[in-house]
Order: structure tokens, then C-alpha cells, then sequence
């Protein structure tokens, strides 16, 4: 723990936090958690939230790059240095190598001021300061980092990636494909909206938006979508959130729910539904005229989905806490009862690596085959609920074929009654933004 004093300097509690978010990621939290659990214990500006946001994500995205020049530039090398020590030099090095608008001497005298604030750290401090000095020299000498000389390991170090994640990106796109995958991958993620068409249209939306001086634009491909352009501060307090005229909903997660077509007066299943984005989705599409069921193994994110179908104002979602693969044991009557049955499979989530820049560390080709008998079992499990003539949507947020392509394949010599209608694979360097996204659309003969 870092204790700060009354006088400490101009910048210190922001990147103290964007330290703190680093070191929780390493410890084994998700990215997105820890830097929400410390924005919501701090009151801050929102030029400090969005620095605390761009400091943290920019230097876990960047950890090969930052560990590179650790290498390159301390007598240790990254990966023996002290963990603390490492996150707080990568907190220092990508505001001098990969930031524009800090100052030299703001990066350098914060990192050495919160070492020595920090217990077990103050006598390293001039550690920090002759590695974020020799940064310094370096950039203005114009030095690089040598790539290696492999196709799929340059990538990986030009775009920090793991090298088997480059390798198998050029195997599926080719060099230039997979370097725009590789790009996309480091990019700020877009933020979208979805207008809840019950309550508001996507044009009162952007009205209310612009009177609150934020802009924003249609979403070619969503017709309720809004791309906002350029913003800072806490999203519940926008016009129209209190009120549900909106939620936050990637681009390629509202591709989703149309796919399934659903109808006023369908009994349909969401079957892996926590935090409810799709679930809400279908809701809204139908009218609130359905009887929508919600599933989700835990408990405590359903809540969430129960939550923000209560902002929404919609009333046809049920939430079950269960495992989905199981339902048929549970509710036998379930039987070939939903005319529509969405099922968004827990996956790799490769197609998401710019908006949870944590992933490319945590996911491995053996993490990834773990998935696979668990997305097997919710096809194998939620057919049997599918009724006659209905349709069945298969999602994820991954571009591993394993996954997708493999996947949709073996269930169909598994159940020959379904029927693939269409099947779509958006990887994240496409046009229009937004992640990687995969969909396949079934129908029961």
C-alpha cells in the first residue's frame, strides 16, 4: 500500500491507481474489475479517471513492449525484477515512449515519488529514476527495439501479443491480414450505445446527447445503434440512463439478437445471459411481448441482468440461476418449448482483446481447449429445448475457428434435424470498428 501525503504532487493519485490496477491484474483479477473497484473508491475528475483508464489498459496491452525496454534498459531483466517494482516502471516507461501529451518530467518524478511512498520500494527509487532517465535518452536518440527475425514473433513483439496467438493469425489471415488483426487488437475500443426503442428513438437519444455537449453517430448495420465520439466521466450520469433510454452495447454484440428473428408471443431462452445486454436486446426488439428466460450459473450476475432490465423498464425477462447445459434434467417440461433459443458461449474471447487488454495474457491454447467440451455440452444440452421449425442462434466473442467453425460442424452430424441457415465470422479489423465476433444460425427441421 501506498500512503500519499497531504503534499504530494500535481498527477501522484492517478498514477498510483493505474499502479494498483496493474499489480491487482497480476495477482490474477480481471482488468476491467480492478480498475472499476479503484474509480469507484476515489472521487475523481474526469481528465484523472480517463488518465487512471489510459495508464492502466495502455500499459497491460503494451507489458511485452515495456518488459522489451526493461530488458533492454535495467541491469535486471523485466521478468526477475521485483513485481512491484516492474508494474511501476511500466506505469513510468508507457507515458515516456508511448504517450504524447505528458511531460518528461511529470512521468519521471511521480514513479520516483510514489517508490519511495512505497513500503519495501523507497530504496529502489533510484532504480526508477535511472531506468525512466535512460528512457528518456534513448527516445531522443532515436532508438528502437530490435525485432526478431520470425514472421509471427516480430508481430508479437511490434503489437505486444503472445507469440502462439501471431502464429496462428497468420495461419488463418495471412501476413497482412494478420497484421490488421494484430493492430486492431491494441486499438482504444469504440464506445456504443443501444437506444431502447420502447421508450425513445436513436434520434432523441443524440438530441439529449448534444444538449450535454457529447457526440455521437449513427451505427451503420444497427438501426438503434450510436457510436459516441471522444468521452470522459461516469456514463450514469448522461441524459437518458436513468431513465432507459439507452444501454452500453458494442457494435458487434448488437448484431446478435436480430439473428433470431424473434417474434411477439415466443417463449425464448437466453441461455448464458448475465449481464443482460442480448436478453434486454431480444425484450426490446419483441415489444416486451414475449416470455424471455434469462439463464446464467451464477447468481450474483444475474442480479445484474435483473438490474438492468429494471432500468430498461422491461418486464417478460425471467431470470434462473442454472447451469444451461443441464436445463432439460431441471424443467423436463422444457422439452422443444422455446421457439427461439440464443445461446452466448463462455469462450476465449480473442475477438475482445482491445477492450479487455488483460485477455492476451490470461488466455493460452490450453485455456482455449478447455472451453470446448464446455460449449459442446450447451449445444448437446439446449437442442432438446429447441422447438419444431425453430431457431437457434450460436455466438461468441472469439475468432478461434475451434471454437466457431469446428464447433457448429460437429453439432450438426450430432443432431441432423438442425439445419444451418448462416454463419458469420467478423474479426476486429473490419470496417466500421467493433469486436470480433462469431454467429451461427440454426433452424430445426
Amino acid at each position: 500500500m501506498v500512503h500519499l501525503s497531504g503534499s504530494a504532487p500535481i498527477g501522484l493519485l492517478p498514477r498510483r491507481l493505474a499502479w494498483d490496477v496493474l499489480q491487482a491484474v497480476a495477482a490474477g483479477a480481471y482488468a476491467d474489475v480492478a480498475l472499476e473497484r479503484v474509480l469507484r473508491a476515489q472521487d475523481l475528475k474526469p481528465s484523472d479517471r480517463g488518465l487512471v483508464t489510459e495508464l492502466a489498459y495502455g500499459a497491460i496491452r503494451q507489458r511485452r513492449t515495456l518488459d522489451a525496454w526493461l530488458d533492454r534498459l535495467g541491469r535486471v531483466p523485466a521478468l526477475k525484477q521485483p513485481p512491484k517494482l516492474r508494474w511501476l516502471l511500466h506505469v513510468g516507461l508507457y507515458q515516456l515512449l508511448l504517450m504524447e501529451r505528458i511531460p518528461d518530467s511529470a512521468a519521471v518524478n511521480t514513479a520516483v515519488e510514489l517508490a519511495k511512498a512505497s513500503k519495501g520500494l523507497a530504496r529502489l527509487a533510484p532504480v526508477v529514476n535511472g531506468v525512466l532517465r535512460a528512457a528518456l535518452r534513448a527516445r531522443e536518440a532515436g532508438e528502437t527495439l530490435q525485432l526478431p527475425h520470425d514472421a509471427a514473433a516480430q508481430l508479437a513483439q511490434a503489437h505486444s501479443l503472445p507469440d502462439w496467438f501471431t502464429q496462428l493469425l497468420i495461419k488463418w489471415r495471412g501476413v497482412e491480414g494478420a497484421a490488421a488483426v494484430a493492430s486492431a487488437c491494441n486499438r482504444v475500443p469504440d464506445l456504443d450505445l443501444r437506444v431502447n426503442r420502447l421508450c425513445s428513438s436513436r434520434e432523441e437519444v443524440q438530441r439529449l446527447l448534444a444538449v450535454a455537449g457529447i457526440s455521437s453517430s449513427p451505427l451503420v448495420g444497427c438501426p438503434d445503434g450510436l457510436r459516441i465520439a471522444g468521452h470522459s466521466g461516469d456514463l450514469r450520469q448522461w441524459p437518458g440512463y436513468t431513465e432507459g433510454q439507452w444501454c452500453v452495447q458494442d457494435c458487434s454484440a448488437q448484431w446478435i439478437a436480430p439473428l433470431l428473428d424473434p417474434q411477439p408471443g415466443d417463449r425464448i431462452l437466453d441461455a448464458c445471459a448475465a449481464p443482460g445486454g442480448k436478453a434486454t436486446h431480444l425484450a426490446e426488439l419483441v415489444g416486451d411481448q414475449a416470455e424471455i428466460w434469462a439463464v446464467d450459473r451464477s447468481p450474483g450476475r444475474l442480479k445484474r441482468v435483473a438490474a438492468n432490465a429494471a432500468r430498461l423498464g422491461l418486464a417478460s425477462i425471467n431470470a434462473l440461476a442454472a447451469d444451461a447445459a443441464n436445463l432439460l434434467e431441471l424443467r423436463p417440461q422444457w422439452r422443444e418449448s422455446f421457439q427461439r433459443i440464443l445461446i452466448d458461449a463462455p469462450c476465449s474471447g480473442l475477438g475482445t482483446l482491445s477492450r479487455h487488454p488483460d485477455a492476451r495474457w490470461r488466455v493460452t491454447p490450453q485455456s482455449i481447449r478447455g472451453l470446448l467440451p464446455q460449449q459442446q455440452a450447451l449445444l448437446d444440452g439446449l437442442v432438446p429445448l429447441l422447438a419444431p421449425a425453430g431457431s437457434l442462434v450460436y455466438a461468441t466473442c472469439t475468432i478461434h475457428p475451434d471454437e466457431n467453425q469446428a464447433q457448429v460442424q460437429s453439432v450438426l452430424k450430432r443432431h441432423p434435424m438442425l439445419h444451418l441457415q448462416e454463419e458469420s465470422q467478423r474479426w476486429p479489423d473490419q470496417a466500421g470498428g467493433g469486436d470480433g465476433f462469431y454467429s451461427a444460425v440454426f433452424r430445426r427441421g
